[in-house]
């Protein structure tokens, strides 16, 4: 079925266009493609009206008896008229539904498909169906818009959903960040403070274990630099150089000792904790210095000048450092009072350690060392003097204790004995009295003690101990005896006793041998293995070496059993030979 139509003004187009409406809607195609089919011929059809000439429109439908088919249009200038246009050619294809609607009868000549030009009522009926289809074709379009729109708001929404997403993600990541860079300060600040605290209490450490002000000086600087200062000064008052060359000390120094705070000296403010600002020194104009005073419970000792490693201080740094200044001034102030009261004490106890007297028969020799920590001085002694029937009583004794209280102690110990000597007494009776003086002047206080009595007229050596390591006896054939008959109790314990006399025969050529523990006493192994060793010590010597030379036999026994030289405690010897 075709329909072909001359085109020569708008009517004729008009109407070509409502029969190429007409025909879609006779064959089932939607009214969407209607109105496609429909505006795009009305838009040729004015291209072909504004370039003039008549045209043809060729209308049909193919395959449509098949069941299915397509609507065909063909516009392109006229062939027969004689003054037809020149322009392109255009046709288009619209599929048909699978079936045609019923009651199409596909006759060419159908006037149903047919719109005359001079008939108004029937081309006017045309296009209103055609703007009928037009509408359809907005509906759908708004309800698309609808669609768009509402698909839009929900896009729009979800853009401001992620949007907050992201801004909370970032705000929580920030967050995170922060957290995780306070927790690292505070971890560094932690670490920094146990440093500080770690430094502070090993340089302590160090300082109180020295008893030598000067020691304690001298390792003050090497703790602190390089890792805290790069040059340290200690200025003691009480060691000052010739006062006719006096020493020029920067004026922030001089500020430090007369009022007692620290200061820092520099050209720029130092923000440091309890220090006063100064200008920059003059003497050291190009770095910064700090000066901290050596501070005592009585008055200040120095001052402790430092300059900083790089260009200033950590204020945390700063703070340890007039703490450990602190400490180091109060451990320079007690070793000066130990080293003053050691002095006291050794000057007492070499006065009391008095001249060996002199004896027909009987040489004496006598050594006493101090211990090499502490005090240097304890309660050890010794003395040797002749009675009035013309015997000699030799003692050696330990106080227990050190310093200048047990070096007192022992004073008065020696002094009584020497006045009970002079009645006539054996050495247990002259312990047994010196212990009930002990408990009675010093209930806390106790004392160990060997008293041996020679007489010329008699070849018996009588002794007695209290509490004290065994005397140690050589004989002229060079065997060597341990006296270790029952001793008595330690002089000034809370006990009623009697101590006991004993007597052994000794010849010309022996040896008498009385010490302290501290000759023989190693913490590590007791007093047995010492004891042995300051016998094998007395068995070494040839039988005329201690006639000739008892002071240098008193030397070669020390050597073997002191060969260590850090002694915990101090040292007594003394040797009694009989001339053979």
């Amino acid at each position: 079925m075709t329909d072909t139509r001359q085109i020569d003004d708008v009517t004729d187009a008009a109407a070509a266009r409502a029969a190429a409406a007409r025909l879609a809607a006779r064959h089932g195609v939607p009214a969407l493609e209607r109105a496609r089919l429909a505006a795009t011929l009305g838009a040729r059809l004015r291209q072909c009206l504004a370039e003039g000439g008549t045209w043809r429109l060729t209308l049909g439908v193919r395959g449509a008896d098949s069941g299915g088919g397509a609507l065909h249009a063909v516009l392109e200038p006229s062939p027969d008229a004689s003054s037809a246009g020149e322009g392109t050619r255009w046709e288009t294809t619209v599929p048909l539904p699978a079936a045609d609607r019923p009651g199409g009868t596909g006759d060419s000549d159908s006037d149903s498909d047919m719109v005359p030009g001079d008939d108004p009522a029937a081309l006017s009926q045309a296009l209103l169906s055609a703007d009928a289809d037009t509408a359809l074709v907005l509906d759908r379009l708004a309800e698309q818009e609808a669609l768009v729109a509402f698909h839009r708001d929900e896009l729009h929404q979800t853009n401001q959903g992620v949007l907050a997403l992201h801004a909370e993600l970032d705000a929580a990541g920030r967050a995170q960040r922060e957290a995780f860079a306070a927790e690292r300060r505070a971890r560094n600040e932690a670490e920094n403070a146990r440093r500080r605290l770690t430094f502070l209490a090993d340089a302590s450490a160090v300082l109180n274990t020295s008893l030598n002000h000067g020691e304690i000086v001298r390792r003050l600087p090497e703790l602190l630099v390089p890792r805290y200062a790069a040059e340290v000064g200690i200025w003691l008052f009480d060691e000052e150089d010739d006062p006719h060359h006096p020493m020029t000390r920067p004026a922030a120094t001089v500020r430090a000792a007369r009022t007692g705070r620290p200061q820092y000296a520099a050209d720029h403010p130092g923000g440091l904790r309890g220090v006063d600002d100064l200008p920059p020194s003059v003497l050291h104009p190009d770095r910064p210095l700090l000066c901290v005073p050596l501070l005592t419970h009585r008055a200040p000792l120095g001052v402790l000048t430092l300059s900083p490693p790089g260009e200033r201080w950590d204020p945390d740094d700063a703070v340890m450092l007039i703490e450990l200044t602190r400490r180091a001034g109060i451990a320079i102030d007690n070793a000066r009072r130990f080293e003053h009261n050691r002095d006291i004490a050794e000057t007492l106890q070499r006065a009391l350690l008095t001249e060996l007297p002199t004896t027909p028969g009987l040489s004496l020799a006598a050594r006493y060392l101090p211990a090499t920590h502490g005090m240097n001085i304890g309660g050890d002694w010794y003395d040797a003097f002749h009675r009035p029937d013309g015997s000699l009583i030799a003692v050696i004794g330990d106080v227990t204790g050190h310093g200048l209280h047990a070096a007192v102690m022992m004073s008065q110990l020696r002094t009584a004995l020497r006045a009970y000597a002079v009645d006539d007494g054996s050495p247990g009776l002259l312990l047994t009295r010196l212990h009930k003086f002990l408990h009675r002047l010093q209930p806390n206080l106790y004392a160990t003690a060997v008293i041996a009595r020679f007489h010329p007229d008699e070849s018996t050596l009588t002794w007695a101990a209290a509490g004290h390591p065994p005397p140690v006896l050589r004989l002229p054939d060079g065997r060597v005896r341990t006296l270790d008959a029952k001793p008595g109790a330690m002089l000034g314990i809370p006990l009623e006793q009697e101590i006991a006399d004993h007597t052994e025969q000794v010849a010309p050529g022996s040896t008498l041998t009385l010490y302290t523990d501290g000759l023989v006493e190693r913490r590590a192994e007791g007093i047995d293995p010492g004891i042995e060793r300051l016998s094998a010590a007395l068995g070494s010597f040839g039988p005329a070496e201690l006639d000739t030379d008892l002071e240098g036999a008193a030397d070669r026994i020390l050597k073997p059993l002191l060969s260590d030289s850090e002694r915990d405690d101090d040292v007594c010897l003394l040797l009694c030979h009989l001339q053979g």
